[in-house]
């Protein structure tokens, strides 16, 4: 056993980076935080920890390490205060201060200089500290004034000290309110629908939605239905391979698009390809697309290797077309060899890592075996540091084919959000932000130096999973996301946040606290690890604001009162789910006592569709998986699912909205009816809750869920299209129907 001391010491490094030492589930069981949980945990953070003198070690490190740097790496500032004093930490000989400036300098996002002093010489002392013999002051500068919103860079240098002392601080000046909608603001009240795009089957697509069926509906919704708003599943980057490889809440990459979306129909190059047109009018390739057109099921594999083969052969003719001259100063010469240098220059950084990820990641998988992920690279390639530098410059055409596959999703996705402008809805595309990306793909190897690849993140113990959920997804490390000036999170909000009018922030509680397990443990061993919640809600304010963008943050499960009261007052929308939307007595919560900054909506794709929940479809199907340890707890599920019908009649009738002929009686109703679902839709209508969403398979009375939680490969999860092709969706009467009931509650104007 370890002593004592160790003990002490290892509770109090876990303390200052953010470990908590207990935590209550969402039933009120207490949970202590064990010292093997401690130990993982601060290992994946990098810190050393396996013996009394390496925690000595860490913990005085951890301490002197603000006196170590010249300056914090990151400061706040809100647009309508003026903000206390910088601080910067200078090692300075005993009454040496009198001779110490500093200098200091303000650059733009452009590098411009926006404004620049001197302060001192003759800076007094705040506080002193000595480390290792040296005397170390904390000095005070005045705080830049009159700044607009947005990201500088302050460097400062030290004048009067042997050497000079230089150092760099990001200031964010951010609001204190995300971006609400001036029709939001004025009372208005709106709806949408929610749909996941791949199930959006047509006698067009390639065997799974792709933004030409998503343009259709978006018109459809929004001219014919009065719809505000369509809700849409994350469409990040993914491997496109089945099982492990196509929950878009497990991405290759949150910055960028899933290729599978793209419609190459629409591609003037993939037309002026012979090869790809010889191949694509081949009958065994029309063959393949009729199959999987006609499949009731997205196989992501097929799909993916005959959309890649196509845009590859696309892509041939594109460069042979636009460009001229040798590589590597290959120079555009059509409009669109122009657009897609813009955009690769407006991408910057990001984009270039994320093609040259792809590109390695390619050419590796020809030399070593399939399943090598890039933690098995050569030693030059495990980082993007200069080797890779000079990789991509050797491979700049095939590095630009990735671009290029993220131009044409980005202009398609674009033209769909100018459908909606066109229809005048109000929000138009409502994205979803997923919480982390997969640890073999390309975010992970770009942002490794900020994420605990040896952790897993997850949930503890609550009603819908009572061991906890383990959703193997690394964390990104805080503390090493603060130093970072919070670029990794910048980036991911503002490529998310672009291209639509509102967003759903996955598991939103992240930005104030994660529950970490430690990598191969079960959840039952993990514990929550706290983040600077109000330094990432700036930025989440900073970024809604510049791209007019409205935040929903997705607060089920275990959340703090306090949490939510904190994401209010940002003006960040809370996620109400009918389900979920109990009082104490277990009776549902009157269509009143939502809060108006929400979005309300019937279900989600981890929960039984309604027509699904009516019939116990899910609590069969679970049944069938073996997740009831016997009978009687099957039973026990089956009855209290009947209890939960019969309140949400009781609810219904309380609200005078029962359909014709249905009572509180169960017998009134065996299944779902197209009334009944129209009347919980009402029900949901007369909240104030800012948005209202129906989820497209509620309208169409689709059984069967999205995704069945704690399943990969023993459910067809991710993969469902729906019964009803987007031609007849177009001409669905419950659709129509559906539309006019939330309409005549919530109109458009």
């Amino acid at each position: 056993m370890q002593d004592q001391t160790e003990q002490t010491l290892l509770a109090r490094l876990a303390e200052r980076v953010g470990i908590v030492a207990e935590y209550h589930d969402i039933a009120g069981t207490r949970h202590l935080t064990s010292d093997d949980t401690r130990r993982a945990i601060l290992t994946a953070m990098g810190l050393t920890v396996d013996s009394t003198a390496s925690l000595t070690q860490a913990l005085r490190e951890w301490d002197e390490a603000p006196w170590q740097r010249p300056c914090d790496p990151v400061r706040i500032l809100r647009d309508d205060d003026t903000g206390a004093p910088l601080t910067c930490c200078l090692a300075v000989e005993d009454g040496k201060e009198q001779s110490v400036a500093v200098e200091w300098q303000l650059r733009d996002e452009a590098n411009a200089v926006v404004q620049e002093g001197l302060a001192g010489p003759g800076l007094p002392a705040v506080e002193v500290r000595f480390l290792n013999g040296r005397r170390h002051v904390r000095v005070e500068i005045p705080t830049p004034k009159g700044l607009s919103l947005g990201y500088y860079s302050l460097t400062v240098r030290a004048e009067g000290l042997v050497g000079g002392t230089v150092g760099t601080m990001r200031i964010i000046v951010a609001p204190r309110q995300c971006y609400v909608p001036p029709s939001l603001d004025a009372n208005q009240r709106i709806w949408g629908l929610a749909l996941q795009l791949y199930s959006l089957s047509s006698n067009r697509n390639w065997g799974c939605g792709d933004f030409t069926d998503l343009g259709r509906i978006v018109e459809w919704a929004g001219k014919g239905l009065g719809a505000g708003v369509i809700g849409l599943n994350p469409l990040h980057a993914l491997r496109n391979t089945a099982p492990y490889h196509i929950s878009p809440y497990a991405p290759f990459s949150r910055l960028y698009l899933n290729e599978l979306y793209i419609d190459l129909e629409r591609l003037p190059e993939f037309f002026g390809s012979e090869e790809a047109q010889e191949q694509f009018r081949a009958p065994e390739f029309q063959a393949r697309l009729q199959a999987q057109r006609e499949s009731r099921r997205v196989d992501y594999d097929a799909i993916a290797t005959g959309k890649r083969t196509m845009l590859d052969l696309a892509y041939r003719k594109f460069l042979k077309d636009a460009y001229e001259g040798e590589e590597p100063n290959l120079q555009p010469k059509t409009a669109r060899a122009w657009l897609l240098e813009r955009f690769i220059q407006a991408e910057g950084t990001p984009l270039e890592l994320y093609a040259t990820f792809q590109t390695l990641e390619e050419e590796r998988r020809l030399i070593q075996s399939k399943s090598a992920t890039w933690h098995e690279w050569p030693k030059q390639f495990l980082t993007p540091g200069p080797p890779v530098r000079e990789y991509a410059k050797r491979h700049r055409k095939r590095i630009r084919f990735f671009q290029y596959i993220q131009w044409v999703a980005s202009e398609q996705l674009n033209e769909v959000r100018q459908t909606a402008e066109q229809q005048a809805m109000p929000i138009g595309l409502y994205h979803d932000l997923a919480l982390g990306a997969d640890r073999n793909g390309a975010e992970a190897w770009v942002y490794q130096s900020v994420l605990a690849l040896g952790a897993d993140c997850g949930a503890p113990p609550d009603a819908f999973a009572p061991e906890g959920q383990n959703w193997g997804l690394p964390p990104i490390n805080p503390h090493a996301l603060r130093a970072s000036g919070y670029e990794m999170m910048i980036q991911l909000l503002r490529h998310n946040f672009r291209s639509g009018g509102a967003i759903r922030l996955d598991h939103v509680m992240a930005f104030c606290r994660l529950f970490w397990i430690p990598r191969g443990r079960p959840a039952s061993e993990g514990t929550y690890v706290q983040y600077p919640f109000e330094e990432l809600l700036a930025i989440v304010a900073l970024e809604s604001v510049r791209s007019k963008t409205l935040v929903i943050g997705e607060d089920l499960g275990t959340v703090p009162d306090w949490v939510r009261e904190h994401l209010a007052k940002a003006r960040v929308l809370s996620y109400r789910v009918f389900y979920f939307e109990r009082g104490g007595d277990g009776g549902w919560k009157s269509p009143g006592d939502y809060p108006a900054q929400s979005l309300a909506v019937a279900t989600t794709h981890d929960l039984p569709t309604l027509t699904g929940f009516w019939s116990g479809e899910d609590l069969q199907v679970r049944a069938g998986l073996g997740a009831f340890p016997d009978d009687a707890a099957r039973h026990r599920a089956w009855e209290e699912r009947q209890r939960d019908k019969g309140g949400i009649l009781s609810a219904l009738k309380r609200e005078g909205l029962l359909p014709n002929g249905v009572t509180e009686d169960l017998a009134t109703v065996p299944a779902m009816t197209n009334e009944l679902c129209r009347a919980i839709h009402l029900y949901l209508a007369r909240t104030p809750s800012w948005l209202v969403l129906a989820n497209l398979e509620d309208g169409l009375g689709e059984l069967s869920q999205t995704n069945l939680p704690g399943t990969v490969d023993s459910h067809p999860n991710w993969t469902r299209k729906y019964a009803v092709p987007v031609d007849k969706i177009l001409e669905d009467e419950r659709m129509r129907e559906l539309g006019a009931v939330l309409r005549s509650v919530r109109p458009l104007g």
